[in-house]
């Protein structure tokens, strides 16, 4: 019984992104494990950017400072 939480930052993902990240997930545990798909579980968590880090700094301040160069 297989469970994958996948995380990504909060911006603007929609539903049908979110539903081809899981069917994707669980066709790989399918097709590299040979996992039932029917027991497969794929959670998808929402971060916000001030509570990602990279670096040192929050993804919004790392991505500014790699946008001004």
């Amino acid at each position: 019984m297989p469970y994958v939480n996948v995380k990504i930052t909060r911006e603007g993902a929609t539903a049908a992104q979110k539903a081809e990240i899981i069917a994707g997930v669980t066709d790989l545990l399918v097709r590299v494990l040979d996992k039932d798909p029917a027991t497969t579980f794929v959670l998808i968590d929402e971060v916000d950017l001030e509570d990602w880090g990279v670096g040192g700094v929050t993804t919004r301040e790392y991505r500014q400072t790699r946008a001004r160069g």
